[in-house]
């Protein structure tokens, strides 16, 4: 069912999983410049900025997707564990990161966090199917 439309906006689990793989890069470019900048699709509103993304990637091959995530999420996971608790907490350490903002809570609100945002639908689509979540 990965690659059944089902989701909002006519999405499958796969491209969620490609939505989402798209931000953690983002967080990698984040943590190895320490900068706050990246896809010139941040300069859009949410909803305007996962349509490229979505576009860019729903023809693309279920194993591609897949394989891809893994790949990030471990080149993330690695990225992170060389921050130090201050650069985790203190914004100053990434150039043109607001000083209200923490950076532990941008890396979270673009990885898992974000997670929280889409299991909800799949979960109720899943359900409709009678299979277990």
């Amino acid at each position: 069912r990965m690659t059944e439309p089902g989701l909002p906006g006519g999405w499958s689990v796969k491209d969620v999983i490609a939505h989402i793989t798209w931000y953690e890069r983002e967080m990698i470019g984040m943590l190895k410049t320490m900068t706050l900048e990246g896809s010139e699709l941040w300069h859009l509103p949410q909803d305007k900025r996962n349509v490229p993304i979505y576009k860019e990637n729903k023809d693309r091959a279920l194993e591609e997707v897949l394989s891809e995530a893994d790949q990030v999420y471990d080149q993330l996971f690695e990225a992170i564990k060389l921050l130090s608790n201050e650069e985790l907490t203190d914004p100053s350490h990434f150039r043109g990161m607001p000083s209200e903002w923490a950076p532990w809570d941008v890396m979270a609100g673009n990885t898992y966090k974000h997670y929280h945002q889409h299991i909800p639908d799949i979960r109720a689509w899943l359900q409709q199917y009678g299979e277990k979540t």
